[in-house]
């Protein structure tokens, strides 16, 4: 006899050798105990979880002349009958490859036909989800109406597909991933049916490869079987999975949680270097960073991951070197990066970048990071941080002293009478020893305060320049505010500056501000200035008579 599969050979053939679905074997025992068979069924749920197998159990068993506890029994001349795959009672067709109209429109002609050994013809359409409209509007009314003897079963992995016209007339029932627990106790059933010794870590390896389908997992250790001569060990699964060596990943979670980026980045060329995938690597890090997150958290660690002792500990080893927070941000970039592949020409570049991203959390301003870096900066403090000693400080250069300028006085920016005065003048130093000036300095200085007569050209400039010496002093920042929106002209050699504002006249017209102002305007050659209140709305009539006595200055003009 030709060798045949693990999943084909120990496929199950009655409802209490199914693992787990419970729900749903209770719920099609009661209906054949009870006689109430439904017309249409729609099995739906992930691959390998049984939706075929269960469905092709209940078409044996409501066909069975004499049940036992709702499964066939196999030995009655309908069930030996029905184990035949070239029966006309069972039929199954693959929707993905009859998926036509016209195959359906063969189906509801045939489904007239009575059956042959059974009571009822059974119809198990697969992957029904492939049916194009047509096809699915062909097989509605036979669905909606069918004969007696007449039940459909259909199968789906995606029954979002299905149009809501046929979901209505089914009863339906959702299958669930399998725990791997029972996934592995099949596994172990089936090594031990088969005469295959075994470790229990490498079924544990198995089973979590299998992801809930155990139609994968009974395919991964029928390999296993194949590749292993003596005693299935886990070194043995991970070779057939291609899974990298779990120290090499290790070392490169260590880089990655110690923020060592160049280790990281050269343990990744190691693990690639010997042939392995990007995707499988990434996947294998995702699970150890799963790993770290499980035995940091949980008290049962050691029955949930199920590894050697030895992997166990340097997982655990692996954990104590960050908080979750780090866990935690490691497990999304690496999450992201094993999405952001699937539309990458270089998955190398991309792994790369994620890892950089992990081991530089100093770059990452998500908010977890931000967190991860604080609880290590928390945890630094509470260990003591030696502060480093500090380079004496430079001795005092002694410079010769040198005559200080007259110092200039400054506007008074706020009243006395006030509780706070943010522009207070800084504590009087010692007053130095007045120096006589020498009789040369007094006459440079008398004939450097005798004003200088301007030229046109230079008084357009004087206004700006006033603005950019106050601005210049941050105590007269108050002052500068006050100045910014004067008008400004000359009358001869007189600066006239204007406001609309009586605040502004009157903060202006203060005898220390009006000085200042004054000692700064001589610094540019003017020796007289006057503020004056300029009326709101000025008419064109007054800014023509102010432009005629400035065009004629000096002439007596009357206006009349």
């Amino acid at each position: 006899m030709a060798y045949l599969a693990f999943y084909r050979t120990f496929r199950p053939v009655s409802f209490d050798t199914v693992v787990r679905q419970e729900h749903i074997v209770q719920t099609l025992k009661n209906q054949i105990s009870t006689g109430k068979i439904g017309h249409a069924y729609l099995f739906c749920g992930p691959r390998g979880t049984g939706k075929t197998t269960l469905a092709k159990i209940f078409a044996r068993a409501i066909n069975c002349e004499s049940p036992v506890g709702g499964s066939p029994c196999g030995k009655c001349e309908v069930c030996k009958s029905l184990a035949d795959g070239s029966n006309l009672d069972i039929s199954e067709i693959d929707a993905a490859s009859n998926n036509g109209v016209d195959e359906m429109r063969d189906l509801r002609e045939k489904v007239q036909y009575p059956p042959v050994a059974g009571k009822y013809k059974v119809y198990i359409i697969d992957e029904v989800h492939m049916l194009t409209a047509s096809a699915f509007n062909a097989v509605l009314k036979t669905l909606e109406e069918p004969p007696a003897h007449a039940v459909f079963i259909l199968a789906t992995t995606e029954p979002q597909k299905i149009p809501a016209t046929i979901l209505s007339r089914c009863m339906r029932f959702d299958f669930k991933l399998i725990p791997q627990k029972d996934l592995e106790g099949l596994i172990k059933d089936v090594f031990n049916k088969t005469g295959k010794s075994y470790e229990d870590e490498a079924v544990a390896a198995i089973a979590r490869a299998g992801a809930g389908s155990a139609r994968d997992c009974l395919s991964i250790a029928d390999m296993c079987a194949s590749y292993s001569t003596g005693k299935l060990t886990y070194d043995d699964v991970n070779a057939v999975l291609g899974s990298a060596d779990f120290f090499a990943i290790a070392s490169l979670m260590q880089g990655i949680l110690t923020e060592n980026s160049s280790a990281a980045l050269s343990a990744v060329e190691e693990i690639l270097s010997t042939g392995k995938s990007v995707g499988v690597l990434v996947k294998d890090l995702l699970n150890l960073a799963n790993n770290c997150a499980i035995v940091k958290i949980c008290k049962n660690a050691t029955e949930i991951v199920n590894l050697p002792a030895e992997t166990y500990e340097r997982i655990k080893e692996l954990a104590g070197l960050c908080d979750g927070h780090k866990l935690l941000r490691v497990t999304e970039i690496l999450a992201k990066a094993e999405t952001d592949m699937r539309y990458s020409l270089n998955g190398k570049i991309t792994l790369e970048t994620a890892i950089l991203k992990c081991a530089m959390p100093k770059a990452d301003y998500d908010i977890d990071a931000l967190i991860g870096r604080l609880n290590s900066l928390e945890a630094k403090i509470q260990k003591g941080v030696t502060v480093a000693p500090v380079a004496p400080k430079p001795e005092r250069e002694v410079k010769p002293e040198i005559e200080a300028k007259p110092e200039r006085r400054k506007p008074v920016l706020a009243e006395e009478d006030g509780d706070v005065n943010p522009f207070a003048a800084p504590p009087a130093t010692e007053a130095k020893p007045e120096v006589q000036p020498t009789m040369w300095e007094t006459e440079a200085k008398l004939a450097s305060d005798k004003p200088r007569v301007l030229r046109e050209e230079e008084k357009s400039g004087v206004f700006g320049k006033l603005l950019r010496s106050l601005r210049t002093t941050r105590k007269n920042a108050v002052l500068f505010t006050l100045c910014m929106d004067l008008g400004n002209f000359f009358e001869g050699e007189k600066l006239i500056l204007t406001t609309e504002s009586d605040a502004v006249y009157r903060g202006l017209t203060r005898a220390d501000n009006a000085a200042f102002i004054a000692e700064t305007l001589l610094e540019f050659g003017v020796a007289e200035h006057e503020v004056r209140i300029k009326k709101k709305g000025e008419s064109e009539y007054d800014k023509a008579v102010k432009e005629l006595k400035k065009n004629f200055e000096g002439v007596d003009i009357e206006i009349k």
